[in-house]
């Protein structure tokens, strides 16, 4: 069944007035004549439940017969031999609850009549280009009809101030969803940090966490893996994975799954074969200490920005202790000195997007997070092989350390406390692993 409680909820902050048209996501080639596997816009996706490509909602609230409209693909059985059943008009209706429903084909005509009598129009231009070119064409017609009485949208209100804001504060349902996708990726990561060992590649291990996702009904991962292996973990977004893994490096895995459309999102930094050094133990439990002060920040109230203040305080300290920056703490932060080795912000919210929707800022000002709110709590050290005027020992370390914490009434819940964090958890973890397979 569709979220009928989200659909509701959206129409309930529309007006008598409101037209709204959302498209589902577009298909994308991968090459030829071969797509990507299809992921639904996940606006379209969190108000009718469809998965389908090539639909369409209209949202009218209000509207004596049909508030609830979709446009969909028509069944066709030689096309289903090829790509699988279609819902179809009658799906539409039956299964996913629309009040009436159409062939996509004949959106484009009934377009004026749906306009028709509405003053504003809630649509996101920009994200499809011939859907904006068909709309927009439509629109300037019936204004231009505005003498003779017809009544058409003279606004138009971006989806995403009504959606995206819906989206931040995270229903039980989603929770649970949320939950079931930290834990699956949770597992992964164990199963990664038992298996790794020196010579391994760093695909093995995304092979590994994409196995252990699938297995669990996962389509896909929630956003490309990374797994970096020694210099490669100071490279923030690194993703080709392909380097050999080597006696005596760090390798660090971001990687998560999505369940259901929901993403979880962990990271974490850990030996290759199973024993810190002790430069690698000086670097990682500085951000392990800024990590655990920020989830424990985490309550209604706070921002992220203070959280990342916390983290930047505390990293920039023991920084100036280890010999990478030299100073006041309090001015090189203000200076910025500190992001030669802390690029990024402390963390993101998390939900149906991995780094998902939502107003960051109101009025200027940092949001305060609230109950419902998923965030993950993320700070990193990245000291490149070539950084200028580090001690030789910490080069070419990085590390980051992430969890997924949801925003309780009470503080913060973290999801993602099954994969072990402190090195002596980890080492333990890792040399069970190791005594295990010798024998």
């Amino acid at each position: 069944m569709p979220r009928r409680t989200a659909l509701t909820e959206f129409m309930r902050r529309l007006t008598k007035h409101d037209i709204a048209i959302i498209p589902s996501a577009l298909e994308t080639v991968r090459s030829n004549d071969t797509n990507h596997r299809y992921r639904q816009s996940s606006d379209f996706y969190y108000l009718t439940n469809f998965d389908e490509p090539e639909a369409i909602a209209v949202i009218r609230p209000e509207h004596d017969e049909h508030p609830y409209v979709l446009f969909v693909r028509p069944r066709d059985a030689e096309k289903e031999v090829w790509d699988g059943q279609r819902a179809g008009v009658e799906g539409a209706k039956e299964t996913y609850g629309a009040d009436e429903a159409f062939p996509i084909a004949e959106f484009e005509a009934k377009l004026p009549e749906l306009l028709t009598g509405r003053t504003n129009l809630i649509y996101r231009l920009g994200t499809h280009a011939d859907l904006d070119h068909t709309v927009i064409k439509h629109l300037a017609t019936l204004r231009a009809q505005g003498r003779k009485g017809v009544v058409a949208p003279s606004t138009v209100t971006d989806t995403a101030t009504i959606v995206h804001e819906m989206r931040v504060v995270k229903s039980d349902d989603e929770l649970k969803f949320i939950e079931r996708a930290a834990q699956i990726s949770a597992e992964a990561h164990l199963a990664a940090m038992r298996a790794v060992k020196p010579e391994m590649y760093e695909y093995e291990l995304e092979a590994l966490v994409d196995y252990v996702f699938r297995k669990n009904g996962c389509d896909a991962p929630s956003y490309g893996s990374i797994v970096g292996g020694g210099n490669n973990a100071t490279v923030l977004h690194y993703v080709r994975n392909d380097a050999q893994l080597k006696d005596g490096d760090l390798v660090l895995l971001d990687a998560g799954a999505e369940y259901k459309s929901y993403a979880g999102d962990i990271t974490r930094t850990f030996p290759v074969n199973g024993k810190f050094t002790e430069a690698q133990r000086e670097i990682y439990e500085l951000v392990l200490e800024a990590q655990t002060a920020c989830v424990a920040g985490v309550r209604p109230g706070v921002s992220m920005d203070e959280l990342y203040n916390q983290s930047a305080e505390i990293l920039t300290a023991r920084m100036i202790r280890l010999g990478l920056l030299e100073g006041d703490a309090a001015k090189l932060i203000e200076e910025g000195a500190h992001k030669k080795f802390y690029m990024h912000k402390l963390g993101h919210f998390i939900g149906m997007d991995v780094h998902d929707v939502g107003a960051y800022y109101r009025d200027g000002k940092a949001r305060p997070l609230e109950a419902g709110i998923v965030v993950t709590i993320e700070p990193g050290l990245y000291i490149a092989r070539d950084a200028e005027n580090v001690p030789d020992k910490y080069r070419g370390i990085g590390v980051r350390i992430e969890d997924n914490v949801v925003v309780t009434s009470e503080g913060g819940r973290v999801l993602t406390g099954d994969v072990p964090k402190t090195v002596e958890e980890i080492e333990a973890l890792m040399g069970g692993a190791k005594a295990n397979a010798a024998h």
